[in-house]
């Protein structure tokens, strides 16, 4: 591929793109998701098309699409990228508050700046869209070169890419790209028959705690039910939104998500929405919001206008282990931070992130707190893995895994 055959260009909305051009390239086509690979949902043109068209994600609310988009020289889409120029940095779940106070004190202007990411949602996935052809590197590469050149014509402080894949990552980084680590809490399916094979792989004192955990949330006659595909109906919705509603008000002041986006994800990507929710009395009181990967079921977030002991952990930690034993998924990835996932079986993983610092003694500084950070990281994560439930044979087993 050389410079002739290739041209860059930014779309502001992605409805002007083609759902099976966009899918293609992010490995999100029919026949793709139906693979035990690496499909993520997030990434798909019905999930970013429903955060746009919904409202969630457009200027007002401080998300301005600039997807970037290679075409070959028949203007055939090759790669995409999902950006956003953004005002703040609220949604992104990679903290950078403390950057912009220190670069704004010093005179400069933070905002706006470019975000390459899934908004909302803490979840790896790629970012540099570029299929599965043998141009894949040479795409990807491309791309990372155009955010650079994008940051440049925006005269933006900086690029910051979120919750990559190391591929991602390592191909950024190639573009002067700062590496940022962090840590969540992941399941492993080690080939277990059921619940209670997982729960024979723990510590006896965890062991008891879950089963503890999990009689005492269903007392007071709660029943958890799993809904998917043609079960999301739009009475459903409204049920959860309203949790979502409460829970995010108490979290962030405000609800990033409209519930019009509900109603189109659960038009457009029914199979691969897993609502787990519970009920008492006849009535929905809780409920949280998985999406299915190809080998990964991804838990997003939660409400409940009821609150019972134990039932947050019953509802998104130890359902989605059952859900994923039963359907053959290989990990269950439960969002952002949270230690108390330790305790249920949910390992620290590492994530990555990537970010363009224009200023050089701005890039600088925060080159020698990347650094520092990335040792933290690194020796909590080591940390933490000596703490889990895990009897020790077990965790001698399975050692050298991320």
């Amino acid at each position: 591929m050389s410079d002739e055959t290739f041209r860059l260009r930014v779309e502001s909305d992605i409805r002007s793109l083609a759902a099976d051009a966009w899918d293609a390239c992010a490995g999100a086509s029919a026949s793709q998701a139906d693979s035990k690979d690496t499909y993520n949902p997030f990434v798909s043109h019905a999930f970013l098309c429903a955060l746009e068209e919904s409202g969630s994600v457009c200027a007002a609310t401080g998300w301005l699409p600039q997807h970037l988009v290679l075409e070959g020289e028949e203007g055939e889409v090759m790669g995409v990228c999902p950006a956003y120029l953004k005002s703040h940095s609220q949604g992104e779940y990679v903290f950078d508050h403390g950057w912009a106070e220190a670069f704004e004190r010093a005179g400069g202007r933070y905002y706006p700046k470019l975000q390459v990411s899934v908004p909302f949602t803490p979840a790896t996935g790629p970012r540099l869209l570029a299929g599965a052809g043998p141009q894949a590197g040479t795409v990807r590469a491309a791309l990372a070169g155009g955010l650079v050149a994008l940051a440049k014509l925006r005269k933006v402080s900086s690029v910051h890419a979120t919750f990559l894949t190391e591929a991602d990552a390592g191909t950024l980084e190639a573009e002067a790209f700062l590496p940022r680590t962090d840590q969540q809490f992941h399941w492993r399916n080690q080939g277990y028959a059921d619940f209670e094979d997982f729960l024979d792989a723990l510590a006896s004192r965890k062991r008891k705690q879950i089963r503890r955990e999990r009689r005492e949330a269903l007392e007071d006659g709660i029943t958890i039910h799993w809904l998917t595909g043609s079960d999301l109906t739009e009475d459903v919705w409204e049920a959860f939104y309203g949790f979502y509603r409460e829970t995010g008000s108490r979290k962030w002041g405000r609800p990033y998500l409209t519930r019009a986006f509900y109603s189109l994800i659960g038009e457009r990507m029914p199979e691969r929405i897993l609502l787990v929710m519970a009920k008492r009395a006849g009535h929905w009181i809780a409920g949280a919001i998985n999406f299915i990967g190809g080998d990964t079921l991804y838990g997003r977030h939660w409400g409940a206008i009821e609150h019972h002991p134990f039932l947050h952990f019953e509802v998104c930690y130890h359902q989605a282990i059952d859900f994923a034993i039963a359907h053959g998924l290989s990990t269950v990835e439960a969002g952002a931070q949270g230690e108390h996932k330790l305790a249920r079986g949910y390992m620290p993983v590492i994530t990555r992130s990537a970010h363009y610092i224009a200023d050089p003694q701005f890039r600088s500084a925060v080159a020698h707190y990347l650094e520092r950070e990335r040792r933290y990281v690194a020796e909590a994560g080591a940390e933490l893995s000596e703490l889990g439930p895990f009897r020790q044979q077990v965790l001698g087993e399975h050692a050298d895994e991320p």
